[in-house]
């Protein structure tokens, strides 16, 4: 795969930029310019630039408000809510984050969650960003229905993913997990599709219900839960947290989020944490134990240096194709 090597700075001017052209405000085109930067730097880059393209259509198509203004209330002071008014999700953690990290360290625990917004993205920027400020975070999201709960059975959930962080004594190298309920992402599914690569048993099923090794008859049927059953029951329960709790849609009455001119109503309930308040100890204790576990042959996720900002020194890799397009978006 062809690459081309960024300025990560220049990186985030040309994000900006796209989404301006695609009709977004400024307040959103920062928002999404600077977590495409974060996941393209420190989490996962492939919902990093090659996704903006799919922020980019929805712009342009009206599945995604440009000029949303979210609206932040808190029913209760351990609870923040955001309509995100149709926006990006990203804005709305945006202009609450302030207020909940505040929150946390007054209260203990605190929630924020969201409803009536485009899906979240890279579900792990909102973990690190937490873990920066020394919080444990755990973060889940509905999307549309796309995952089958069995082989055989019909699309039922989203995929659904789950990020977790918490901060290490490396205070810029936070824990950080970050996966979906599903065997697979769909940007994973999507990617073998369009290169002819075979994808493992247990990812998908075709149109008729058989499992498949065909990336694009899974594309035509349906990924699957991890796990069978278990990742189902994930599935379900983040439903309810995400979904239920923001007062978003179900993942089955979900549009298209590449297709179509319909808001998305996605749904992202995110629970913060102050582990310090029982054990000062914790990030110290934790980093011991990680470096017991990685000890004894487990992968242990995460700890990698992560930034709120980025520097002169950064620079990314971007697809050639993928940065083609965004160039020409302008």
């Amino acid at each position: 795969m062809d690459q081309q090597t960024l300025p990560a700075r220049e990186a985030e001017k040309l994000a900006e930029q796209a989404c301006l052209a695609a009709g977004a405000n400024q307040a959103t085109a920062s928002a999404l310019a600077k977590a495409t930067i974060s996941a393209a730097l420190f989490g996962r880059s492939g919902v990093g630039f090659p996704h903006l393209l799919d922020y980019l259509s929805g712009f342009r198509a009206g599945r995604i408000n440009g000029n949303a203004q979210p609206k932040l209330t808190s029913p209760l002071p351990a609870i923040l809510h955001s309509d995100a008014s149709g926006g990006i999700a990203q804005l709305g953690f945006e202009l609450a984050a302030p207020t909940l990290v505040e929150r946390t360290r007054e209260l203990g625990v605190a929630i924020f969650t969201q409803g009536n917004s485009y899906p979240p993205g890279e579900l792990g920027y909102y973990a690190r960003r937490l873990a920066l400020e020394g919080l444990i975070a755990l973060a889940v999201s509905n999307s549309p229905a796309a995952v089958a709960g069995s082989p055989g059975g019909k699309i039922a959930f989203g995929t659904n993913p789950m990020a977790f962080s918490a901060p290490l004594t490396e205070a810029d190298a936070p824990l950080v997990i970050d996966q979906a309920s599903s065997a697979t992402t769909f940007v994973s599914l999507v990617k073998a599709a369009e290169s002819g690569s075979k994808i493992p048993e247990g990812w998908a099923i075709d149109e008729k219900g058989e499992m498949t090794t065909d990336a694009a008859a899974g594309l035509r049927g349906a990924l699957l839960a991890f796990g069978g059953a278990k990742g189902a029951n994930v599935a379900m329960m983040i439903e309810c947290l995400a979904a239920g709790l923001s007062g978003a849609s179900w993942s089955l009455d979900m549009p298209d989020f590449q297709r179509g001119s319909r808001p998305i109503d996605a749904g992202m309930t995110i629970i913060a944490i102050q582990p310090t308040v029982i054990d000062k100890e914790f990030s110290s204790r934790l980093t011991r134990q990680l470096d017991r576990i990685a000890e004894r042959g487990a992968y242990v996720p995460g700890r990698r240096l992560v930034r709120s900002n980025i520097s002169e020194e950064d620079y990314i890799e971007i697809d050639s194709v993928v940065l083609e397009k965004i160039r020409r978006s302008l």
